[in-house]
């Protein structure tokens, strides 16, 4: 009876109406979240940002942590340079951090300075958990951009649920040696994520050629996904520039948006 939308929801301030309080996000998040209500048209942005263990790897000169947060530092900035509100879900195998969407530069600074000084608790990686966050937090349609390497399982439910309000923008990030394995002879590699310990032998062609088989198929497989669920999509290696894939998805999405092809 409001005549006002459900846009978001923001933590509780002193003076805040009880009735609005969202006992769902707030039981999640183990504070008190109210509902805003809003008339205003402009674009809501969530940045999903993975900070879990496998982000810290890098065979490049930076790792995949570094790339991510550049990733997100550019949407935010770009957000804000279109008056659109940003908002943050930083995860890992649970939620780190969550900044509610807000407007203005001094909230964008707060955005980066999240994502550049985090200091994450888990160590691997739950998308779902970012995701049903997510579906959670808002009514209208926000862009999400979920920032990550995918190197995850049995996210794929909470994409399709999620990816039918809102438009959910993957962009993954990769390093050289995620696709084929350096000749380097015997080497000890750890899932970064869990701590196991392997012995390789790089040395052997065909380790190597069942390594690059099997990291095709996890991609092809992600790719799969991604056009079945008709997302946007685009991968950012750690070795080359990021910005012209994003600005290529950025152009395919606006003549999609003006009725150009």
């Amino acid at each position: 009876g409001r005549g006002m939308a459900f846009s978001e929801v923001r933590q509780y301030q002193p003076g805040d109406d009880v009735r609005f309080i969202d006992w769902n996000v707030s039981a999640r998040m183990n504070d008190t979240y109210v509902k805003v209500f809003t008339e205003e048209r402009e674009m809501t942005v969530m940045l999903l940002v993975d900070l879990s263990a496998s982000e810290r790897f890098g065979s490049t000169e930076k790792p995949k942590i570094e790339t991510v947060a550049e990733v997100a530092a550019l949407l935010a900035f770009s957000a804000i340079k279109n008056n659109d509100r940003v908002g943050l879900i930083l995860f890992t195998d649970r939620i780190e951090r969550f900044v509610p969407p807000k407007k203005g530069r001094s909230h964008v600074m707060r955005v980066v300075t999240e994502i550049l000084n985090a200091n994450p608790d888990g160590e691997g990686t739950d998308l779902g958990v970012a995701l049903d966050l997510l579906g959670g937090i808002g009514k209208r349609r926000t862009v999400a951009f979920v920032i990550s390497d995918f190197i995850a399982d049995q996210y794929e439910k909470a994409l399709k649920v999620v990816s039918a309000k809102h438009d959910v923008i993957p962009i993954q990030i990769s390093d050289p040696r995620e696709d084929e394995l350096a000749d380097v002879g015997l080497a000890l590699v750890e899932d970064l994520e869990t701590g196991e310990l392997v012995e390789i032998d790089t040395s052997n062609a065909k380790v190597r050629a069942e390594y690059a088989r099997e990291a095709q198929r996890q991609r092809a497989a992600r790719e799969h996904l991604f056009r079945r669920l008709k997302l946007d999509h685009v991968t950012v290696s750690t070795e080359r520039d990021f910005v012209r894939p994003l600005t290529e998805l950025f152009r395919l999405r606006q003549r999609r948006l003006t009725g150009y092809r």
